[in-house]
């Protein structure tokens, strides 16, 4: 309706707005480019799904791993699920090769999360950390922020090997 209105103004059909019809128009394009950014940020911040590159924040020596699938037949991961990620990047002495095979506990995801006082939390990353099979942490520590709802997905460990826990 407001394009219409600013074509009928633009061709000088519309006598009260003769002269304003192009500042209208450059109001409407900037309008329009701030609620496609804001799309594109809302569309960045959705779950961790297949594919999904994420950042490793312990010292098990890989760099950046990518999702292959999200474990409790979910359609994707927040935070604290445990995923199964391929290893994309790996250091050269590390405990972990790159293309293994491994879990990982997501720490910290860009999708908001409410929290129970009422607080969302989000970061401005995807993170996790790798584990084994038993759901130990693989390395020995753990850097950045991790939040305290790994408690309740019972990921402790994590916890504990943490620097800073949000």
């Amino acid at each position: 309706m407001a394009a219409s209105f600013v074509s009928k103004c633009s061709r000088g059909d519309c006598s009260l707005f003769r002269g304003l019809g192009t500042n209208v128009s450059n109001l409407l394009s900037t309008a329009t480019r701030m609620t496609w950014s804001n799309f594109l940020s809302q569309h960045r911040r959705t779950f961790i799904q297949m594919r999904t590159v994420l950042k490793v924040v312990d010292n098990s020596g890989a760099k950046k791993v990518m999702c292959i699938q999200p474990l409790k037949g979910r359609k994707g991961a927040r935070l604290g699920d445990t995923i199964i990620a391929s290893v994309k990047e790996a250091a050269p002495n590390g405990k972990v090769k790159k293309g293994a095979v491994v879990r990982g506990v997501v720490v910290r995801a860009a999708m908001q999360r409410g929290r129970c006082d009422g607080s969302e939390v989000k970061f401005d990353d995807n993170a996790v950390v790798i584990i084994d099979k038993q759901g130990q942490p693989v390395g020995s520590r753990v850097f950045g922020p991790v939040p305290h709802e790994l408690r309740k997905k019972k990921h402790v460990k994590i916890l504990a090997l943490a620097e800073h826990i949000a």
